[in-house]
């Protein structure tokens, strides 16, 4: 069975990586439909703060606390602190990681803030986020904040 959370994250992931940006894909689904789906366009946007998941967010448009209570976000890449803080802060309860590998974000605050986590452990993330890491480490280090 498909997921189409997670193939709108892998999808948008794949865009940004051919937009010439960080591929680092996320889509916010509620009952089943997708109401928001963004990528990392932290470069595309010259942007500071636009990661996948904040993206995703902003696309779906301003929701009912109501909604964002019943949302999934999926997301390619376990999610830094800034966008956990998203997640908390409209209190999506359910955050789908396709994969925690190359990096692994704010899960242990999200985990005590009772927000449920699914690792899937998706080996096509894993792959393409090792070669974007091992061809452009100059702008994964700019984006995540370590070197």
């Amino acid at each position: 069975m498909v997921d189409i959370g997670l193939e709108a994250a892998v999808e948008e992931a794949r865009s940004g990586l051919e937009e010439g940006g960080i591929p680092i894909g996320s889509a916010l689904v509620v009952d089943g439909a997708i109401l928001g789906r963004g990528r990392n366009r932290r470069v595309q946007k010259g942007s500071a703060v636009l990661h996948a998941e904040m993206d995703a967010i902003e696309n779906a448009g301003r929701l009912a606390p109501s909604v964002y209570r019943r949302a999934t976000i999926y997301t390619t890449l376990s999610p830094c602190d800034m966008c956990s803080g998203a997640i908390l802060l409209y209190g999506i309860p359910k955050v789908v990681i396709a994969e925690n590998e190359t990096f692994t974000g704010a899960e242990s605050l999200l985990v005590r803030r009772g927000v449920e986590l699914e690792v899937v452990g998706d080996e096509r993330c894993i792959r393409m986020m090792e070669r974007f890491i091992a061809e452009r480490p100059d702008l994964w280090f700019e984006d995540i904040g370590e070197a």
